[in-house]
């Protein structure tokens, strides 16, 4: 037999309102969804971040290098 995630979820809410009461149901609930939208905001923020970075070290891949001189000195030895 199985648990699901929907059998959790309805067990963990009837826990807490036979022992945190239903006066805190809604405050945590308001915790826990706000909770929720700095962890995504976080995410969103490093998800740009990162696009960023990768943008610029693209450009900075596309970009012309200098002209190096030839250095091979095995023709004058000769």
């Amino acid at each position: 037999m199985s648990v699901g995630w929907t059998e959790i979820i309805i067990f963990v809410i009837v826990v807490l309102i036979i022992f945190g009461g239903s006066k805190k149901l809604p405050e945590l609930a308001r915790s826990v969804g706000k909770s929720l939208r700095e962890f995504k905001k976080a995410v969103k923020d490093v998800k740009e971040d990162v696009i960023v970075d990768v943008d610029d070290e693209m450009n900075d891949i596309d970009k012309p290098t200098e002209k190096v001189p030839d250095n091979d000195k095995s023709d004058e030895n000769v």
